[in-house]
């Protein structure tokens, strides 16, 4: 089922694509957050292919600015603290406004990784858990250079194009992730000391061909949250959703199972 809903957060109204992926109403729930450029339709079959194997409820939507929701206004940068944002009043928000039961799974690729742990931060009881696909807890080198090298290639060949196929405006989309990762300003973004906060289980999974974070982001990730699991794919690139949705369906799967067996 899909579907819009209007929501009053960070001072404004914004409408939110969204999409639900049904396996009964009595079955848990997990949230699916998107990447820097993600969106509903950008996420393709995964969610499907995950909840089946997990027979959980899915709900994928895309945050303001992507996809079908609400486009950014050209001139709108985004503060250098967008994803808290995006975590303590636009994902809470969309929580209330479907009635989504309490204690869902969160599962976020990039940012939408970054945006789950800031919500179980800054809400410790509220989610069962937190599945986080190469999420980004500080500005890397390795970081600006991609995300420059992704500016050119917007630019200067057929990606607006493509992505003009899961965005009804791929400027906001593209624009709004590109100018404040850019941003002299956001070399200082630094979320680690807020991830003390974690309380609820968190696995981490990220390539070893990563090109816009190295290990080091999951690493300190454990560090500071102990119960975290890690999972290191060889072969592997930003996405492990795509470069090996099989080994990410069965590592979820097992570790889904194992968090509800000893909760």
């Amino acid at each position: 089922m899909t579907g819009s809903v209007s929501l009053a957060a960070e001072g404004r109204t914004v409408d939110i694509e969204y999409a639900w992926i049904d396996a009964g109403p009595s079955r848990p729930v997990i949230v699916f957050l998107h990447e820097g450029l993600g969106s509903v339709a950008m996420w393709k079959d995964f969610p499907a292919r995950l909840c089946g194997a997990l027979g959980m409820r899915g709900l994928v939507y895309s945050r303001p600015g992507y996809g079908q929701s609400t486009a950014r206004a050209h001139d709108e940068r985004w503060p250098v603290d967008f994803m808290h944002g995006q975590a303590t009043q636009v994902l809470p928000a969309l929580l209330a406004a479907l009635d989504v039961p309490a204690h869902p799974w969160l599962f976020g690729h990039s940012d939408g990784g970054s945006i789950a742990l800031l919500y179980a931060a800054a809400f410790p009881d509220a989610p069962a858990g937190v599945v986080a696909l190469a999420p980004h807890l500080f500005v890397e080198d390795v970081s600006v250079r991609s995300i420059e090298a992704a500016r050119d290639a917007y630019l200067g060949t057929d990606l607006r194009t493509r992505l003009g196929r899961y965005h009804r405006d791929p400027d906001s989309a593209f624009f709004g992730w590109n100018d404040i990762w850019l941003d002299p300003a956001f070399r200082a973004w630094n979320i680690e000391e807020q991830m003390s906060r974690v309380r609820c289980p968190v696995l981490a999974i990220q390539g070893c061909d990563d090109e816009y974070g190295t290990m080091a982001q999951i690493d300190r990730l454990a560090h500071r949250v102990p119960q975290a699991k890690l999972v290191k794919l060889a072969r592997c690139g930003h996405s492990p959703h795509r470069d090996q949705p099989d080994r990410v369906v069965d590592v979820v799967g097992a570790f889904v199972r194992a968090s509800e067996v000893t909760s």
